[in-house]
């Protein structure tokens, strides 16, 4: 690897962590990747929180930990972020709250009060494309004015994660319309604000000053010199845009060009896939996004994903790292034992109120490994609801690409072939958040001199998949997990009445 060239970085702020990755693009490898854990406050109302400045101390922490030389030849950072949050922000730039994320449930009555205002959830898909769903940062706007009224008085910018850590390194306030779109204010349909979303969320006041300017996609900004200077980094580095953490995979998948299914396995689910035009759902059974390339994203989002795995290793005292050994000895659908796994709620589908259930349960089957399974499946399950939806309104997909912490996992890789019935290939960069959020940036600065930089010809040259990682579907264990799922939509529907 040359010590000379140039070093893109890509900043994926999570739930769970933040994760720095120095991306080589002349030698197209990665030079570091770099991690540090987060925190986070949750409270038995559905609040799940973050104080921003934690990201801000992660990112130092990720950044001390880099190799000078490194360090010393960056040009470019993106910044990817998790969608929804919402951190409150007064005139002279100091957060006024803890950020509520996007996991955070406590919401849910307020976005039915959105929504209302507008003729409910049809109106709300009329007015922008979108219901408002749970976690949406709109429905924390009418929260905060009742809970914590001084901070929405004192309130002059609403941030997203994202745009408040490139508000830090940048000092400049601006919003992209991937990251927007999971507002609820932005008409995706045209791109700009909704004037009758945004009246909507308080018929009081008038939030428009406090929304940043919109930037395109390609955008970029000079980081600050003192940050530089914090950072050790050359004071002639570029900020891109950025975007969501879901828009990022897109880029750091490869999916930019229509056909890709990407499916990010975290601490929430994701499916995702590029179109040039908006996609909007009349029943509002996907989010009809914008992405941060300057095009579209339908996506289906799950919140219980890897939460549900993680919460029975808990229970049952084993390591996540052990559960692909713990598994070899069951068989799809757990012996009978089904899991719908909403512990945090849900918005895939949309139970906000929803609990974690458990079904099937007998004397034999109830062991540490078939209770495991079954939360996978569960999770994965929910997310073969959401397929479902994509392919009842005519779209068509040849291979799955995923990303996120379970891609490691050999299991998780097999079920979901196995569930969905396509093969599953994995691109050799697993933090596909973070990497695109390198990629994107690299593309903007190429912009900024070759305003016909192409980002899907770039993706297509930096993203390579693993076939050490790829997985095809099994015929036997697809129909076994097709009679399961079959039990999953039937108990999902007798349960729907107890959460409503």
């Amino acid at each position: 690897m040359d010590r000379n060239t140039p070093i893109v970085i890509g900043l994926d702020v999570g739930t769970q962590s933040v994760k720095l990755v120095a991306y080589d693009p002349q030698a197209r490898q990665v030079a570091a990747t770099i991690g540090q854990a987060l925190d986070l406050a949750s409270g038995d109302d559905g609040s799940r929180e973050q104080r921003a400045e934690w990201w801000i101390d992660a990112i130092r922490a990720c950044f001390s930990r880099l190799d000078p030389a490194l360090r010393a030849r960056t040009t470019a950072i993106g910044v990817s972020g998790q969608q929804h949050g919402f951190v409150p922000v007064d005139r002279a730039g100091n957060v006024l709250a803890p950020a509520k994320l996007w996991c955070d449930t406590s919401t849910a009555a307020e976005c039915d009060l959105i929504m209302d205002a507008v003729g409910g959830a049809q109106g709300a898909i009329q007015a922008a494309g979108n219901p408002i769903m749970v976690g949406y940062t709109a429905s924390k706007l009418p929260w905060t004015r009742e809970h914590r009224s001084q901070a929405y008085a004192q309130l002059a910018t609403i941030m997203l994660p994202h745009d408040y850590v490139n508000f830090w390194l940048t000092g400049e306030r601006w919003m992209e319309r991937g990251d927007a779109s999971g507002t609820g204010w932005l008409d995706v349909r045209t791109r700009q604000w909704s004037e009758a979303m945004i009246a909507a969320t308080d018929k009081d006041r008038d939030l428009r000053p406090c929304l940043p300017p919109l930037v395109e996609a390609d955008a970029t900004f000079p980081l600050a010199g003192a940050i530089a200077d914090e950072l050790g980094l050359p004071r002639e580095v570029r900020v891109s845009a950025g975007g969501g953490d879901n828009m990022m995979a897109a880029i750091g998948t490869g999916n930019v060009s229509a056909g890709v299914l990407s499916m990010s396995l975290g601490t929430s689910g994701t499916l995702f896939a590029y179109a040039d035009r908006p996609i909007v759902d009349d029943e509002g059974r996907w989010a009809a996004f914008c992405d941060s390339t300057g095009g579209w994203l339908p996506l289906i989002c799950t919140m219980n994903c890897t939460v549900a795995t993680e919460a029975v290793a808990g229970l049952c005292d084993f390591s996540t790292k052990q559960g692909d050994e713990l598994l070899a000895g069951t068989r799809p659908g757990a012996a009978g034992l089904l899991m719908l796994p909403f512990f945090n709620g849900e918005r895939t589908p949309n139970l906000p109120n929803g609990r974690g259930s458990l079904f099937g349960m007998t004397a034999t089957n109830l062991t540490p490994a078939n209770l495991y399974r079954a939360a996978m499946e569960g999770a994965v399950y929910s997310l073969k609801n959401g397929y479902d939806a994509f392919v009842d309104a005519g779209m068509r997909f040849e291979a799955i690409r995923l990303t996120g912490g379970g891609s490691h996992s050999a299991v998780w890789r097999q079920m979901v072939a196995d569930v969905f019935g396509l093969p599953v290939d994995v691109p050799e960069q697993a933090e596909g958040a973070a990497f695109g959020a390198a990629l994107q940036a690299l593309w903007a600065t190429q912009r900024a001199s070759d305003p016909g930089a192409d980002l899907a010809a770039l993706a297509a040259a930096h993203v390579r998949l693993d076939p050490r990682l790829s997985a095809h579907p099994h015929a036997e264990a697809t129909a076994a997990y097709a009679a399961q799922y079959q039990r999953f939509l039937s108990h999902l529907d007798a349960i729907r009445p107890l959460y409503a």
